[in-house]
């Protein structure tokens, strides 16, 4: 028996893979990289936002009572409406179930959270 038909490599060329390692450490590098700016960038955005966002439900009735507003004043009803308020707020004084009141949580023309660029 024959010692060296043991030892035949019969995987092909083992060097062709050499480069497999260092771009292996190249591409770990560089997601490792990636991964530190984009938590950078996310923990500057974090910082940015406010303590706490404003009641949705709030702003979109906000919302809904401007548009309303602009819906009027663009069809010339304004005048008319503007009448009917007086002689309400001049009634009573109690607000019924389905009508609103005139309380406000804002100052005319800012934000509901005090930010003058938002409206």
């Amino acid at each position: 028996m024959d010692m060296t038909t043991f030892a035949v490599n019969n995987f092909g060329d083992t060097r062709s893979g050499g480069l497999a390692g260092p771009m292996g450490l190249f591409v770990i590098v560089l997601m490792s990289i990636a991964t530190v700016l984009l938590i950078r960038n996310m923990n500057k955005r974090l910082r940015r936002l406010p303590d706490s966002f404003p009641d949705a439900k709030q702003t979109q009735r906000e919302a809904e009572i401007a548009q309303l507003n602009a819906d009027l004043a663009r069809s010339g009803v304004a005048e008319g409406v503007a009448d009917s308020d007086t002689s309400r707020s001049t009634a009573t004084g109690v607000a019924t179930e389905g009508e609103v009141t005139g309380n406000t949580t804002q100052r005319d023309g800012d934000s509901a959270d005090g930010d003058p660029r938002r409206v």
